[in-house]
């Protein structure tokens, strides 16, 4: 079965339409394996001057050739599918897509803490910005649902309520306030309306709706008190996210088409791949992947078959940068910053950025500025997911990391550091990894594209992910406890496989690294002391780690959990240098 599917899908071509940037990256088969061929890139061509689509694709695409020699576009502007036995073509496409303002969504729901939360939860999965919730319990008449509904001008109501076979009546009643609100809108600026509440009544509610709205369903989003399963309106969610932007893009529906339907919100491909390397690590950590976009951040973390995922569309790097600052006062920016930085450049900045989210820093300082909002936003999405959501795993504290393994760092605030070392520091500062993990760059950010080719080859996806097309930074230990900066809190004894050993006593404070190239492994006996915790079974208890190279080897971070800056800005500033140069040497 595999078989055929391989022949019938050497080749397959992802297009990843961004909010700056559209890429095309072509993925065929090398030597019986799977690879990562190139990739082409153009500015996103959903806004002016083109406001279509399909102008950046197309030249995302002729770059691709030039970098290739291989023909993808046929001259009348056709893709040519499937691949000719000459090399040209493809034989398949598939398609993401994060660009575009966020979707203005209104959560409808039974109970506040119940299915209203799921009904957000839902919506936070993906693009979109909660702009009113209603729910029976929230105190208002039902003429003041009506007008709040009207009054949020939404695109898409996400219903929920109701556990399977429970309550009807108060479902009815919010389905006519959704109903009579729409039908007050202008035709053209009705909302899509997704129900995913009790299942019994669903048709009903369908033919309630559907002569005012479009109405999609789902299964039941919360079918039982203690129960919620979001996973099971993934597709749901994506024919709406795809008929909302496809109304508000000229030139969508045609790339929807080239993918055969195939067309996925980057968020959601980025999290099937997290999910999916959740069943294959140790179920008693928690695999996490950030992508710290332009527009918006995604944070996903699997363990087991669970997937977690939390879309924030008020963060990232380019044009909500601003948005930052309402969740993050300044001085929390500054605080990365060498003295001479007040708050005032740091504002100059963000609002420079926000205006033109393509640009990349000019110079040191720009970049010393870009990291430090970097982490802040890493800090801040993980801290808010992880705040909302429950990871199974165990951690050291409630208010640090689960363990982790291994953490997925993409996005051009790490793919694009001018060195490993930068990129590895700033995923430090702003994620705090605790006990033993590893770090992988995505350093061609494919994680999405591979994310939805696997809808076409799930091969191809996991050669993909073991082939040079990731890069491994390191294997990071970060003991857990509080001691005196200086006292050793730390033994490790490393095993080289060429038979060298070397032993290390690291002392509290300090960032460290031992060199162990990439394809090299080595043998690591680790022994917390003072009852630190690195995740092998308490405090205090240590244990023997068969630890891959990377690009910067082992990494020790035993700067304690979480972070503590000196309040003092001459020694803080010192301190940050000494950490800067730590990774390099």
């Amino acid at each position: 079965e595999m078989t055929s599917s391989i022949v019938a899908t050497d080749s397959v071509l992802t297009l990843d339409i961004g909010s700056t940037k559209t890429r095309a990256a072509l993925f065929d088969v090398v030597g019986g394996f799977y690879r990562f061929i190139a990739a082409g890139t153009a500015t996103t061509t959903v806004g002016p001057p083109y406001n279509d689509a399909r102008e950046g694709v197309v030249q995302a695409i002729h770059q691709l050739q030039e970098t290739t020699g291989r023909t993808l576009i046929a001259s009348d502007g056709s893709l040519l599918t499937p691949a000719t036995p000459d090399g040209s073509g493809v034989d398949a496409v598939a398609a993401t897509l994060s660009a575009g303002p966020p979707i203005r969504v209104v959560a409808v729901g039974l109970l506040d803490d119940v299915s209203l939360q799921s009904a957000v939860r839902l919506a936070q999965s993906t693009y979109s910005t909660i702009v009113e919730k209603v729910s029976m319990n929230d105190g208002r008449q039902q003429a003041r649902r009506i007008d709040a509904i009207l009054h949020a001008r939404p695109e898409w109501i996400i219903f929920a309520g109701g556990l399977d076979g429970g309550a009807t009546h108060s479902i009815h009643t919010l389905a006519e306030a959704v109903g009579l609100a729409s039908y007050l809108l202008p035709r053209n600026d009705r909302p899509v309306v997704l129900y995913a509440g009790n299942s019994e009544i669903r048709q009903e509610i369908k033919e309630t709706l559907a002569p005012v709205v479009d109405v999609y369903t789902a299964p039941n989003i919360r079918p039982l008190l203690q129960e919620e399963r979001l996973l099971a309106a993934g597709p749901a969610v994506r024919k709406v996210f795809k008929a909302v932007r496809a109304a508000q893009m000229f030139g969508l529906t045609e790339i929807d088409a080239w993918s055969e339907g195939r067309l996925l919100p980057a968020a959601t491909a980025f999290g099937r791949m997290i999910h999916f390397l959740g069943r294959l690590y140790d179920p008693n950590k928690a695999v996490l992947g950030i992508d710290v976009g332009s527009a918006s951040v995604t944070v996903a973390a699997a363990s087991g078959g669970h997937l977690i995922q939390r879309v924030f569309s008020d963060l990232g790097m380019g044009e909500s940068v601003e948005a930052l600052l309402n969740a993050i006062p300044p001085e929390r920016i500054t605080r990365w910053l060498p003295d001479t930085f007040d708050e005032e450049r740091v504002l100059n900045f963000v609002a420079n950025k926000a205006a033109f989210p393509a640009s990349v820093p000019a110079s040191a300082e720009e970049l010393l500025l870009e990291q430090a909002v970097g982490r802040e936003v890493v800090a801040a999405a993980v801290r808010q997911t992880l705040k909302e959501h429950t990871v199974e795993t165990g951690r050291a504290r409630p208010d640090i990391l689960p363990w982790t393994e291994p953490i997925l760092l993409s996005g051009a605030l790490f793919s694009r550091s001018p060195s490993v070392a930068q990129a590895l520091l700033v995923a430090l500062d702003g994620l705090q990894p605790a006990g033993v993990t590893t770090v992988v760059l995505d350093q061609n950010e494919l994680l999405p594209s591979l994310g939805v080719a696997a809808e076409v080859n799930p091969l191809l996806a996991v050669q993909v992910l073991e082939s040079h097309a990731f890069l491994n930074l390191g294997t990071v230990i970060a003991p857990v406890g509080s001691a005196r900066q200086g006292t050793p809190v730390l033994r490790l004894n490393v095993q080289f496989e060429d038979g060298r050993t070397t032993q290390a006593e690291i002392k509290f404070g300090t960032l460290a690294r031992i060199p162990l190239p990439s394809g090299k492994s080595a043998q690591v006996h680790v022994q917390p002391l003072h009852r630190f915790d690195v995740g092998l079974g308490g405090p205090g208890r240590g244990g023997r780690l068969q630890v891959a190279g990377g690009a910067l080897g082992i990494v020790i971070d035993a700067r304690g959990r979480p972070l503590q800056l000196p309040k003092d800005a001459t020694q803080r500033s010192r301190l940050l240098e000494r950490w800067r140069t730590a990774l390099t040497r």
